[in-house]
């Protein structure tokens, strides 16, 4: 039983087709014999496809190899050109509940290039505190290099009040990135309001190892690898012409039978919140739960420990997650649910139930019929502090 569609889901039978027909052929993109024209071709229909889906030109697609490396290039890349454009602009803003994507690299700028890094607060639900992003950009709008605001939140769903965002950083200048790793093919997204935004194949039923950073035209964008200065020069290297079909096969499906496939997701995923909270004691539900993607379930078990809960449904044939990193095999509590308020010990309890386009309702069934037994042996185990 699968249920962790947020980690990774499985392919479309489109991308797979269509990444299938594409490996038959050979051909560099780059190159300008009949093949590599062939290839090109292939590459240039797929960045059309995708802008198309998004409401970008399609010059604004940059393709990468996933969602960590555009949320790398755009952080450190649009920081790095805009401080050396003016060495005043050092500051980055960013939400505390940010992605390790964009967490890890914006720590990064501010232990390794001087940056002033601020972490923007969210409330008990995961939402954005807007006003405090707005006092941080009036204060000094010209030291501020880029914002960065998730679309939504991979680990308790909270979809993020982007345009909002987006007018606020236009208003004062000020580039805005967003990670909507989680949001393409989920929700409705217009890429065309925000300045760069990272996207993953795997995430929306494409193939691993391809994504794509929709960077606008005119936004700098300091390169972290040089070579063939393919994509704009922004990010060399020869182009996967069969992954990026698929890609661009995935995310056009998924738009085709987005309305109707999140409707049914977001059935099960009430059925699944709704048969928990009632068979089982001390159950609370994190995030949003009126703004919120449409497969993601994350609760919290008093008195259990994540780990253990994970384990336990994994041997009963379940497989979720906890959707927080554990260091060297000591569990450590999601650093999402502290920035909400939630009490390291309580944060360790949670675990994350993701639903996706292959989901059926038997999955849903057999959870439900399952935990209230793997609850009660992980209660008697109880929580290490």
């Amino acid at each position: 039983m699968y249920l962790d569609h947020a980690a990774t889901t499985p392919m479309r039978i489109e991308a797979l087709a269509a990444m299938v027909e594409e490996l038959s052929r050979v051909g560099n993109p780059s190159s300008l014999h009949a093949s590599g024209r062939g290839a090109r071709r292939v590459v240039e229909e797929s960045r059309e496809l995708i802008a198309a889906a998004l409401g970008v030109p399609a010059g604004d697609v940059l393709f990468t190899s996933g969602g960590t490396e555009a949320d790398n290039l755009a952080v450190k890349g649009v920081y790095r050109a805009r401080r050396g454009q003016d060495p005043r602009r050092t500051r980055v803003l960013a939400t505390a509940i940010e992605h390790h994507a964009v967490l890890d690299p914006v720590g990064w700028l501010g232990d390794s290039e001087g940056a002033d890094v601020r972490w923007l607060p969210v409330d008990g639900l995961g939402r954005l505190d807007v006003i405090s992003l707005e006092s941080e950009l009036a204060q000094a709008p010209d030291e501020v290099a880029l914002v960065s605001v998730m679309w939504a939140n991979n680990e308790v769903g909270t979809i993020q009040p982007i345009a909002e965002v987006a007018a606020l950083c236009d208003r004062y200048g000020v580039p805005l990135h967003t990670d909507a790793v989680q949001a393409v093919g989920q929700i409705p997204v217009d890429a065309s309001i925000v300045d760069s935004l990272a996207l993953s194949g795997h995430k929306v039923g494409g193939p691993h190892g391809v994504g794509a950073l929709i960077a606008r035209r005119g936004l700098d964008i300091a390169p972290l690898m040089h070579g063939g200065g393919q994509e704009r020069d922004v990010r060399s290297g020869t182009l996967d012409a069969p992954a990026i079909v698929g890609l661009a096969s995935a995310i056009a499906s998924s738009m085709a039978d987005m309305d109707v496939r999140t409707r049914r997701v977001a059935e099960l995923r009430d059925q699944l919140v709704s048969g928990v909270m009632t068979s089982i004691e001390g159950v609370t539900r994190n995030g949003d739960p009126l703004r919120a993607l449409p497969g993601i379930a994350h609760l919290s078990f008093d008195g259990c420990e994540g780990d253990a809960l994970l384990l336990l449904l994994d041997a009963a044939g379940i497989e979720c997650s906890r959707g927080s990193a554990c260091s060297a095999g000591v569990p450590q509590p999601s650093h999402v649910l502290l920035a909400m308020g939630v009490e390291p010990l309580a944060a360790r309890s949670a675990l994350r139930f993701s639903l996706g386009h292959s989901s059926a309702a038997y999955e849903v069934a057999s959870l439900l019929e399952k935990l209230p037994a793997v609850v009660a042996r992980a209660r008697r185990a109880g929580v290490p502090r």
